[in-house]
């Protein structure tokens, strides 16, 4: 009988001592059996741990639960009919019911095996989701999931509403949402290059900390605007961006109210539109060319085209080597031109009336924003009159004058002499709006119609906030023959703005208008110190990216 622990062709091999033709020798077989018996146990390997596999997955009923969304999942395949609740309406009425939620994964903090907490973040509201392992409800290996998420991941939530006992400090919603299913639909890298809470923190945070002997991460401007895409999803800048809205929303709303209409004048023109060299000159087919320095040229224009009234939002472009807290090379320009019955204060009480609405309406309408702004830059709300304050380019020089700061009577205002105005003008008639107007007639453009009794002086005027200039205005010289003399005189070449000139040639009714730099008057009604807080993606004379 064949011993039952070897095979037949061994036992062979081993009675006839290798010698018989054409059989294995002893070694070889022995050879070929432990290659076998290799391959025997990779397979017995790989079954077993495909066994394991399929046993996780048995051991884990609830694993379609959770996971990483596959891109094919994200291709707009069909319309599920599926709900979704915006986080900022997660409020305690909503207690039970179950929501679908998403958000970006702000803070993930695991609490042992058992459970997780992650706060979602969307549309600066936040609400805190709790992944706890049940039975037949949540698996651990799903508690494990929600653990590793990344910060800054986008996430979504489906789960059950609920209101706990005490306050929840970390989430701007007083609910927590029980996750039932979890879902990471883009997974952001592991280590960003600024974490959102370094961003997020005030000078006066950093301040108390150093003075207790800590050290907090503090994120400078320059890296803050190299990684512009985490930095602008602070809460502050958030709001920052949100408050700028809302000025060129009520800015557009106000004029078309008082019969304006929004225009969109070209950014590529023939000559500059300022006088000077500060423009950015190229080539345009074949023809040398600038980008706008403003709008100026052309409202005038579509004024002498009978619009009466006519407002732009649109960008200008200056090309000066300017590298101080307020300058940038390219910005959002609030234009506005306007037909004039008698005098320039006409556009001086449009500018009074839009400024004071405007001011009115972001203190009602944007405390969420202007709170979470002041948290992180705290600020002074702005002192402004019901009616606002007019003074004369000389009387505002009188006033330095008496405070023992010489100012030519026929110059310009230089930064210091314009913030020391400011506080004078604030402490004297509590206000930190207010309009500067008759000025000196050589430092205004050459469009600006001079003063009838002083031609000396000029029909202009520029408004202020907390002493930092915003919007310059005046009369326009309407006059054809003026005009061309005032260009000439300014060193600007006519023919390069012949039409311009000629438009005024078939009757051109007496108008005025400003400018008003968007980004500025952000920046100084939330009394922040640099305007590239208030440029979402700013250009100035060193940085061209983001």
């Amino acid at each position: 009988m064949a011993d039952s622990q070897n095979p037949p062709s061994l036992l062979v091999a081993e009675e006839e001592g290798g010698g018989g033709k054409g059989l294995p020798s002893k070694k070889a077989a022995k050879k070929e059996a432990l290659k076998a018996e290799k391959a025997m146990r990779r397979q017995q390997e790989e079954a077993a741990a495909a066994a394991a596999a399929s046993l996780s997955l048995e051991a884990d009923p609830l694993a379609g639960n959770y996971g990483d969304t596959p891109l094919a999942d994200l291709q707009s395949k069909e319309v599920s009919g599926r709900r979704w609740t915006e986080i900022q309406l997660l409020v305690e009425e909503l207690k039970d019911e179950e929501v679908l939620i998403r958000g970006r994964a702000q803070t993930i903090r695991a609490v042992g095996k058992n459970m997780a907490f992650v706060v979602l973040r969307r549309m600066g509201f936040t609400v805190q989701c709790v992944v706890t392992a049940a039975p037949e409800l949540v698996s651990r290996q799903m508690v494990k999931f929600a653990a590793g998420l990344s910060r800054e991941s986008i996430v979504d939530v489906q789960g059950i509403v609920t209101v706990p006992g005490v306050p929840i400090k970390g989430a701007s919603q007083q609910v927590e949402v029980q996750v039932r299913k979890i879902y990471c639909i883009s997974r952001a890298a592991p280590n960003l290059p600024i974490n959102i809470e370094d961003a997020a923190r005030s000078e006066k945070e950093i301040e108390e900390a150093k003075l207790a002997g800590e050290t907090l991460v503090s994120v400078g401007q320059d890296t803050r605007l190299n990684y512009r895409v985490l930095d602008i999803r602070t809460p502050a800048n958030q709001g920052i961006f949100r408050i700028q809205s809302q000025v060129g929303n009520m800015f557009r709303q106000f004029l078309l109210a008082e019969n304006f209409i929004e225009i969109h004048t070209p950014k590529l023109i023939a000559g500059s539109s300022e006088g000077g060299s500060a423009v950015f000159k190229l080539e345009y087919k074949g023809q040398p060319a600038c980008l706008a320095q403003s709008p100026q040229l052309h409202k005038q224009i579509s004024i002498c085209g009978d619009f009466g009234r006519v407002f732009e939002i649109g960008p200008v472009f200056r090309a000066e080597d300017s590298y101080t807290h307020r300058h940038l090379c390219e910005f959002a320009g609030l234009d506005v031109e306007m037909e004039i019955n008698e005098h320039y204060f006409e556009v001086m009480d449009i500018v009074d009336r839009l400024f004071v609405s405007m001011f009115d309406s972001l203190n009602e309408q944007c405390k969420k924003e202007l709170d979470a702004i002041a948290n992180q830059y705290p600020f002074k709300p702005l002192k402004y009159l019901r009616k606002t304050l007019k003074l004369t380019f000389q009387e505002g020089v009188q006033m330095l004058k008496e405070a023992g700061i010489e100012v030519d009577p026929l110059g310009d205002l230089n930064t210091e002499s314009e913030r020391k105005l400011g506080q004078l003008v604030l402490e004297k008639f509590d206000t930190e709006f207010y309009m500067l107007h008759r000025y000196p007639l050589a430092v205004r453009p050459f469009y600006t119609m001079p003063c009838y009794e002083d031609p000396t002086y000029s029909n202009s005027f520029d408004v202020f906030i907390r002493g930092e200039e915003i919007i310059s205005g005046a009369q326009r010289v309407h006059v054809p023959e003026f005009l061309t003399a005032r260009a000439e005189a300014c060193g600007i070449d006519v023919k390069t703005i012949s039409t311009y000139v000629d438009s005024f040639r078939y009757g051109a009714p007496p108008h005025g208008g400003f400018g008003v730099g968007l980004e500025r008057v952000v920046m100084l009604f939330l009394a922040l110190n640099n305007i590239r807080k208030t440029s979402l993606y700013p250009r100035d004379p060193t940085r061209l990216a983001p």
